[in-house]
C-alpha cells in the first residue's frame, strides 16, 4: 500500500472532489490506520479492528467520486458494490459474500501484476529464444556424423544472424506459426456466463473443459505479443499468488458499499421483502467471519467497509441496530451551494469546462469559458436543484449538455475558430428552460 499521510491522500482527493472536508479526513485517517497497523505486533495486530465508515448525504456530492479516487489512491485491494445487487440467501440473486469473492479476485489481480513485473526481462529472453527457433527451425538430423556437425554449425550461425536482425527489429513482419491456448467459456441455459457461476461449480467446469490449441500465422510483432504472454503465465507461480491475494485482501482490502439506505427495511411488503435478510446476511461479513473462495478461505476481521447512502426515505437509524453499531464513524456530506458549483466547474483536473474544451478541440474549435458564464451556470444548477429533485452535481452535466448541444452538432462542419461561451451565450439557450419549472423538470 501506498505510504501516504492523511493530509496527502486529503490533497489528492481535493484534486477531483470539491467541499466535503470530513468525509475526506475520515476517509485518510481510516486508510493510515490500515498502514499504522501493518507495523505493530503480531499479536496486537489481530486485536485492531478497522473502524468502518458510514457516508451519509443526498446524491451527487461525492460519495461515490471519493471512492473511485481512493481505488486509484491506495495500492490496496478495492472493490465497490451496490447493496440492491444482493438477495436474501434463498432468493434469486447474488449472496453478500460475493463481494468478498471479488475482493480476492481484484487482490489476485494487482499480485499477479506485480509478479508479471518481476519476471518480464526473464520472459523477453525466453520470447527472444522462441522467435529465433520459430525463424531458423533445427535442420533433420542424417546417418553421417561429420555431416549433422556441419549442418549443426551452420544452423548456429543462422540463429546468430537472425538474432541480431531481431534485436534489430529488422524481421517485425515477417511471418511464422505459433501455437495459440484457448479455455472454452460454457453458457450455461438460464444465460449465466461461468463467472457468476458458484464458485466451487466453476472450479470444476475449468477442470473439466479441454483447452483447444490452435497454430495461427502472425508477424513477428504480433508473435512477441502472444509468446510473451505465454512465457509470463508459465513463470509465474499461480499457488504463490493467490496465497499472496488472500493475505493482502484480509489485511488491507477496502469494500466500498453504495446504496446502503436502499436496504434499510419499511413497514411495506411485496418488494421489500429481503431487505431485512440482506442487513442480516451482511451483520457477519462486516463482524468478521470466513468466507469460502475457490482460492482458500479468508476472513473479513480486518477488511474495512465504507457505506454510503443518501437517505432521502430512510434514516440511518432505520437499519438494524447491530448493523448500525458496525459503523461506528458516521459523516454527513453536504449539499452543494452555489459556490461549490463554480468551483466544480473550474477547479478539478476532470472539470467537465476542460472535457468540453478537449472534445471540441478535436474538431479544431477552440471553446473558451469566461467566468461570467460558469457563475451563469452555476445559477441554473443550483436554482435547478432547488426547484426541482436535488440530484448534486450531476445537473451540471445535464446543463452542459443542453448548453453545448448546438455547438457539438456544429462543430464537425466548422472545421476551425474559436467559441467564447459567456453569460448571455448561457442565458440564451437556457433561461426560457430553467423558467418554465415543469419543462425544466424533463429537460434539466
Amino acid at each position: 500500500m501506498r505510504d501516504l499521510t492523511p493530509r496527502q491522500i486529503v490533497a489528492e482527493l481535493d484534486r477531483h472532489i470539491v467541499g466535503q472536508k470530513e468525509a475526506k479526513r475520515a476517509v485518510a485517517i481510516a486508510l493510515r490506520n490500515r498502514w499504522r497497523r501493518q507495523r505493530l505486533p503480531q499479536e496486537l495486530q489481530n486485536e485492531i479492528a478497522p473502524k468502518n465508515i458510514m457516508m451519509i448525504g443526498p446524491t451527487g456530492v461525492g460519495k461515490t467520486e471519493i471512492a473511485r479516487r481512493l481505488a486509484k489512491l491506495t495500492g490496496a485491494p478495492f472493490i465497490k458494490v451496490e447493496a440492491t445487487k444482493f438477495t436474501e440467501v434463498g432468493y434469486y440473486g447474488r449472496d453478500v459474500e460475493s463481494m468478498v469473492r471479488e475482493l480476492v479476485e481484484n487482490a489476485i489481480s494487482l499480485v499477479r501484476e506485480q509478479e508479471r513485473q518481476r519476471v518480464e526481462a526473464e520472459a523477453a529472453q525466453r520470447v527472444e529464444q522462441r522467435l529465433v527457433e520459430l525463424l531458423a527451425p533445427a535442420p533433420p538430423m542424417g546417418f553421417d556424423e561429420s555431416q549433422n556437425q556441419e549442418a549443426a554449425a551452420r544452423h548456429e550461425r543462422t540463429r546468430e544472424k537472425m538474432r541480431t536482425m531481431l534485436a534489430a527489429g529488422e524481421l517485425e513482419n515477417r511471418m511464422v506459426e505459433v501455437t495459440i491456448q484457448q479455455k472454452a467459456t460454457p453458457v450455461m441455459f438460464t444465460g449465466t456466463g461461468l463467472e457468476q457461476m458458484d464458485f466451487d461449480l466453476q472450479g470444476m467446469f475449468e477442470k473439466i473443459l479441454p483447452k483447444s490449441s490452435k497454430r495461427r500465422e502472425v508477424t513477428v510483432a504480433e508473435a512477441r505479443k502472444i509468446l510473451f504472454e505465454q512465457e509470463c503465465e508459465a513463470l509465474i507461480n499461480q499457488e504463490k499468488v493467490h496465497a499472496q491475494a488472500i493475505e493482502l485482501a484480509a489485511n488491507m482490502g477496502i469494500i466500498f458499499l453504495d446504496e446502503i439506505d436502499k436496504i434499510a427495511s419499511t413497514e411495506t411488503r411485496g418488494a421489500d421483502v429481503s431487505r431485512q435478510g440482506v442487513q442480516r446476511d451482511l451483520l457477519p461479513i462486516v463482524e468478521g467471519t470466513t468466507v469460502q473462495t475457490k482460492y482458500g478461505y479468508i476472513a473479513t476481521d480486518h477488511i474495512l467497509f465504507i457505506a454510503a447512502g443518501a437517505f432521502h426515505r430512510a434514516k440511518p437509524s432505520d437499519l438494524m441496530p447491530e448493523l448500525q453499531g458496525r459503523f461506528p464513524i458516521r459523516v454527513e456530506l453536504s449539499d452543494l451551494t452555489r459556490e461549490d458549483f463554480i468551483r466544480i466547474l473550474k477547479e478539478p483536473k476532470n472539470a467537465l469546462t476542460r472535457q468540453y474544451e478537449a472534445l471540441l478541440g478535436t474538431e479544431g474549435v477552440q471553446v473558451e469559458f469566461t467566468d461570467d458564464a460558469i457563475e451563469a451556470l452555476a445559477d441554473y444548477a443550483f436554482r435547478v436543484n432547488q426547484t426541482t429533485q436535488n440530484i448534486g452535481a450531476r445537473r451540471l452535466a445535464t446543463i452542459m449538455e443542453r448548453l453545448l448541444e448546438e455547438l457539438s452538432f456544429e462543430a464537425a462542419d466548422m472545421k476551425m475558430g474559436k467559441v467564447t461561451i459567456n453569460a448571455a451565450y448561457v442565458n440564451e439557450r437556457l433561461q426560457e428552460v430553467a423558467d418554465d419549472e415543469d419543462l425544466s423538470k424533463f429537460i434539466l
